[in-house]
């Protein structure tokens, strides 16, 4: 997740909280978000190069982690420092660990193995970057898929972000975006919300129409999906959230 200024998720607990939503178990039969939406991505790009890809709002880097499975080279990319260490420990020592919620000061202490994972041969894949969405350097260019998940309703302004991107991703390329659309003035200013709210006409406006205004210059919406995802906050406290997952691909890439 990214954001400008202060950021939630430099702390401990959030940050054991995503090692346990991208590495735990799965709870009441929903799949692994981080490797659903990978799967998912590879899926969708299978007609393409897959040479490289970028992981932005990579969290702790599960789903970077499954791309390198399947594509040559993946860069991930997430504003929180603390995620990307987390990743980098993860990728450098083969393993992490965690303090997982209990009941009220009770933790369980968690370990993440590497060799555990399917992913754990295309470690070496990856490289984990702390960067902002809105403002990416230069060197993240040329990417075969870029795939932002849980992204856009957290950035602090996602036009800067939606209305370049397609600069970055090669010709016949894809952008994936994943999102539930709660959209917050706490993360984005209401003036920069792409969708969820009324116009002055007092026309609803949805987000991915607000996506399709924004994108469809560049890119063509090639599918659209619903994918469940489980965060555990405590051993009898769990968020179920539905994501959208949208595809495009890219029409034709403007030079720089």
């Amino acid at each position: 997740m990214i954001f400008k200024e202060k950021n939630i998720y430099e702390t401990d607990e959030l940050v054991s909280q995503y090692c346990d939503f991208q590495y735990g178990e799965d709870y009441f039969g929903v799949m692994n978000f981080a490797l659903a939406c990978a799967k998912r991505a590879i899926d969708y790009t299978k007609e393409t190069p897959q040479k490289r890809a970028l992981d932005l709002g990579c969290a702790t880097g599960r789903a970077s982690f499954e791309l390198a499975r399947t594509y040559k080279h993946v860069d991930g990319v997430d504003y929180s420092q603390a995620f990307i260490d987390a990743a980098a420990e993860l990728q450098e020592n083969g393993c992490i660990g965690y303090a997982q919620n209990g009941e009220g000061e009770l933790k369980n202490h968690k370990v993440i193995d590497r060799e555990g994972y399917a992913f754990r041969d295309s470690c070496t894949n990856v490289e984990f970057f702390q960067g902002d969405a809105c403002n990416l350097a230069a060197q993240f260019k040329e990417y075969d898929l870029i795939m932002a998940t849980n992204l856009i309703d957290r950035l602090y302004e996602p036009r800067l972000f939606l209305e370049n991107i397609h600069e970055r991703i090669n010709e016949k390329g894809y952008l994936i975006l994943t999102s539930p659309y709660t959209w917050r003035e706490e993360y984005t200013a209401k003036k920069f919300w792409i969708g969820g709210y009324a116009d002055e006409n007092g026309k609803e406006i949805s987000t991915l129409e607000g996506l399709r205004g924004i994108l469809e210059r560049h890119f063509e919406l090639v599918a659209t999906e619903d994918i469940p995802f489980v965060i555990r906050e405590t051993s009898r406290k769990f968020q179920h959230t539905i994501s959208q997952m949208s595809v495009w691909k890219v029409l034709k890439v403007i030079p720089t």
